[in-house]
């Protein structure tokens, strides 16, 4: 693990997370860097695991989405060398498992917005979706993927 230091304290980084199925954690074309998308787990096993509205309170989604993008981060971190090359954040889609009914997928999210802004402050400012879907994988409450420029 390692640190990165965020708005008066230190974030910390997971080892980078290994792909599970057929796929690359980072592609680069140009100056953009897209993540795959990555699930609230460490060392390969998910921390948590529900429905929001369900199973799960949106201040757990929160730290699911928050765990994350800290993911997408590690990957991040292992493909460009050091973090401080990415020049600005553009967009982040968080996918939320969501139980019938349930409509705060926007308020789950923020979990991992907020992280991208105490670690890159203005430039960690991002244009976003959240969507609600019926399941994720592994049934992980949350996925987020994530675009950079560098």
């Amino acid at each position: 693990m390692s640190k990165i230091p965020a708005d008066g304290v230190d974030l910390e980084l997971p080892s980078p997370p290994v792909p599970v199925a057929n796929y690359v954690p980072v592609r680069q074309v140009g100056n953009l860097v897209f993540t795959a998308g990555q699930t609230p787990t460490r060392n390969g096993v998910l921390t948590i695991s529900g429905k929001l509205g369900r199973e799960l309170t949106i201040e757990q989604g929160q730290e699911a989405s928050a765990t994350a993008v800290l993911n997408c981060l590690a990957a991040l971190k292992q493909h460009l060398g050091s973090l401080d090359r990415i020049v600005s954040v553009v967009s982040l889609t968080g996918y939320v498992a969501s139980a019938e009914g349930f409509g705060d997928q926007p308020a789950v999210i923020n979990g991992a917005s907020l992280v991208l802004e105490q670690a890159f402050g203005n430039k960690g400012r991002h244009a976003r979706a959240a969507v609600g879907v019926a399941e994720l994988p592994g049934l992980a409450p949350v996925e987020i993927a994530m675009i950079v420029e560098v």
